[in-house]
């Protein structure tokens, strides 16, 4: 006969993350530590960190930090939390910026521009709250229910791509009229 314990994902963590990329992967680390020792699932905890990643870069390259420190210098803050209902919600705070977090349409090649698509397709549910300091919160919720949490759909079937025939110039059938 086995005996299960069953874990209490921690009810809450929050962080001080340097504005930079210096910090992020210690964010990663420590969020995905403490829901696997949670017993969260697997691929929630993978969303959960990408989601993580993805909100403390665009915090990093889009916002100032926190308090009056100067770009670059000091930090924005990382949260996550498990509610008694079993919903994860991850959220990151910055100081403000120019600019209101909303998903983009980037061309092809573009470099960036798919953090809030990328979100939007693994979420249940996203938003920005402001505060009266000028401070920016994006929360995110990850899972309503981290106990019965399971995939049930490829990544790539969740992120949505452009048709090619929905390509404004792209047409392809011209281009074999001259091979007869």
């Amino acid at each position: 006969m086995a005996l299960v314990v069953a874990q209490e994902v921690p009810t809450s963590s929050s962080m001080a993350v340097p504005h930079g990329p210096a910090g992020v992967g210690e964010a990663r680390h420590r969020m995905r530590d403490q829901l696997r020792s949670g017993g969260v699932a697997e691929t929630v905890v993978d969303d959960a960190v990408l989601i993580l990643s993805e909100l403390l870069s665009n915090a990093c390259r889009h916002g100032r930090p926190l308090g009056d420190a100067l770009a670059g210098d000091g930090n924005v803050r990382a949260a996550w939390r498990v509610d008694p209902s079993g919903r994860l919600t991850v959220e990151v705070t910055d100081g403000g910026g120019p600019t209101r977090p909303v998903p983009s349409t980037p061309s092809v090649t573009a470099r960036g521009g798919r953090g809030l698509n990328i979100i939007t397709a693994l979420a249940k549910d996203w938003g920005v709250r402001d505060d009266i300091h000028g401070e920016v919160t994006v929360w995110v919720v990850v899972q309503e229910d981290v106990e019965t949490a399971h995939r049930h759909d490829d990544f790539a079937t969740r992120v949505a791509s452009p048709r090619v025939s929905a390509l404004p110039g792209l047409d392809f059938t011209d281009v074999f009229d001259d091979l007869d």
